[in-house]
Formats: C-alpha cells, structure tokens, sequence
C-alpha cells in the first residue's frame, strides 16, 4: 500500500467521523422520548450504526478501485441490510427522526456497489424517503427525499471523480515504465553500437595489414628467410595487440584501448567544432605504451576540448611517443596541477616515461607529449 492510500484511509475515518454530526438528530429525538424499551433499543441502534457505518467507510476505501468481486459486493449488501435494520430499529423511539440514516445507507451504497445496482437501490431509498413522511401519520415531510438525492448525486460524483483519478495513476504508471524499458532498451542499443563502432576501428586496419604482412612474409620465405621470420614476428605482435584492444573494448569501464581513445577522441573533438587530425592506424605502438598513450590521448582531448578554445587539434603517434598539439589563444593552458595531468603523470612516472605539458613552440597553443625510453 502506497503512503497516500494509507493517508486516505487515516482521513477517510475522520471525513466520515464529521458526517456522523447529522445523527444529532436521531439522538435529540431519541433522547426526548420517555424512558422504556423503544427509547433504549433505539440508543443501541443509533450507537451499533455509526459504529457499522465508520467500519465499512474503512473497509471500502480499500476495495473501491477497480473490479468488485462477488464476494465483495454481496458483503457489502449485508452490511447495508443490516444499516437498514438498525434504522428501522431507531423508528418506535425517534419517528420521522429517523429517516436521516437513509442519507447515510444512499451514499455508501453509491461509493461501493456497482454502478447499476447503487443507482435503482438510491432511488427505492428516496421514494422511501418520501413515502413514509408523507404517509405515516404524524410524520411530516422534512426533506429527506431531498437529502438521500443530493447525498447520493455527490457520493456518486466523489466515486466517479476517484476512479478517473485511479485510471490515470495508473495510465501514468503504465506509461512510466514504458518509458523506462524503451531508455534501457536505448542504452543497449547505443552500447552495442558504440562496441561495434570501436571494434570497427579497432580491427578494420588491423586484420587489413595482418594481411599484407601474411602475404608478403608467404612471399619472402623463399627469397629471405631471416626477413620473413622478422615480418612473421610483427605479424604476432600485430594480433595479439589486436586481441588485447578487442577484450580492453568488451571489457568497457574495465579497459582502456588506443584505438577506442583515438575513435572516442574523433566524436569528442567533432562535437566541440574542432578539427581534428588523427592517426589512422595504431599497429607501430608497442603493446606495453598503449595503455599509456591511451591515457594521454583521453586526457589532453579532454584539456582541449574544455579549456583550450582551439580551432584544430592534433594528435601525433609514434612507437615511442604521442604528442597532442592545438592552436588555442593562449589563455586556457591545461593546468598542470589539475587531477587529470597528475593522474597522467603518475602514469608516465610509472612507466618511465616524460610527460611534457606547456606552450607549443612552433605557435599558438598548448602540447601535452609523452615519451617512452626506447
């Protein structure tokens, strides 16, 4: 149960509990009778409705959204009965007095029943109603007919109200996880593209050249053995960093791949209206400075992208080094201090390398340069 329906049912008690003022009436009545059984057994009553009534305005604020079972609408056509049985129990001591607790009886069965049961079963009430006060002696019409009819017409408008309240939560609710499966179903989509993306890029130069070097090192066996042992030996080199860049890019938030960094850099620096120059291919690096080189890519594109205000960018690889170099003003340098470049540096420490951040010398803009001992 949600926490507004368990704060409906604590004010329904208190909504129901201000209706039952109307039965001063019946108490008034009851109380100016002289003392015998009708004036003690219509008390009871009185005293046995409001209870009955309080707990059924409970028990229907938790059964009145959707369907109706069976077993719920015959349950609530005893309880009904028996409010009638209590009223006509209140009749010998309180009279015409009496006749408000078929307000009460109208407008429950209107919440509860359904609609082309509650409808005939409010109007048998109203003619009820005015039949008596107008036919029982010594009872005088004072507009009970009318009260059982405007109680009804708004305890049918607070249910129609409701329900199409309830319909919409739920259509809401409907629609929202609708919404929710199509974001994730999206979120899949774009992670299977973005990994078909990187493994295009990845693989697409690769196996190209694995299969230049195949053929020629077919061809140099019978020519120059010790050349195509050297170009076989590339060629392993070449797929098992191929095989790494593949598992670093399945692995996703786990990995960091060259060529993923170089595609990742192309889309970030295109986004940003920066020209972009970047190598096509990554097969000269080294295993062991990709990861690295990686790393200085991601961080400079980043520093170029947010500070620099560049109009072109570029990035220069070699198997020993990677520079990015970009024309920006002047007045955005990539701080040296800033956590990204100290991670960075932390890196090339690690790894033996140089990095070097500062001012291009060739012209305007900043240099981000990392540099592996051969």
């Amino acid at each position: 149960m949600s926490e507004a329906e368990r704060r409906g049912r604590r004010f329904g008690w208190v909504f129901a509990g201000v209706w039952l003022f109307y039965l001063k009436e019946n108490l008034t009545a009851l109380l100016a009778h002289p003392a015998g059984w009708q004036r003690d057994v219509g008390l009871a009553a009185l005293a046995g409705f409001a209870a009955l009534y309080l707990a059924l305005v409970a028990w229907m604020s938790s059964v009145r959204r959707g369907g109706r079972p069976l077993r719920v609408v015959v349950r609530l056509w005893l309880i009904l009965l028996a409010l009638l049985a209590l009223a006509a129990l209140q009749v010998p001591g309180a009279g015409v007095h009496a006749l408000p607790c078929l307000v009460y009886v109208a407008a429950s069965a209107m919440v509860g029943l359904p609609m082309w049961q509650a409808l005939p079963f409010a109007g048998v009430l109203l003619v009820v109603a005015e039949v008596l006060a107008w036919r029982v002696p010594g009872w005088d019409d004072q507009g009970y007919g009318l009260a059982v009819l405007l109680g009804s017409a708004a305890s049918g408008g607070f249910r129609l109200a409701a329900e199409r309240q309830w319909r919409l939560q739920v259509a809401q609710q409907e629609l929202a996880e609708i919404t929710q499966r199509e974001t994730a179903e999206r979120a899949v989509a774009d992670e299977r593209a973005r990994i078909a993306a990187d493994l295009h890029d990845i693989l697409g130069h690769s196996l190209t050249v694995v299969t230049v070097k195949a053929e020629l090192a077919q061809r140099l066996l019978d020519v120059d053995l010790g050349r195509a042992r050297s170009e076989l030996r590339e060629l392993e080199a070449l797929a098992r960093d191929a095989l790494s860049d593949v598992r670093a890019t399945a692995l996703g938030v786990r990995g960091i791949s060259l060529p993923g960094e170089i595609a990742a850099a192309r889309e970030a620096l295109a986004a940003a209206h920066v020209r972009a120059e970047l190598p096509g291919a990554t097969d000269a690096v080294p295993t062991r400075n990709r990861e690295l080189f990686a790393w200085t890519i991601r961080e400079a594109v980043t520093n170029v992208v947010r500070h620099s205000r560049a109009g072109h960018c570029a990035v220069r690889l070699a198997p020993q080094s990677v520079e990015i170099v970009d024309d920006g003003p002047g007045d955005g340098a990539p701080a040296g201090d800033g956590q990204g470049l100290v991670g960075l540096r932390r890196r090339a420490d690690a790894a033996g390398a140089t990095l070097t951040v500062g001012h291009r010398g060739d012209g305007p803009g900043f240099r981000v340069r990392v540099e592996v001992p051969a």
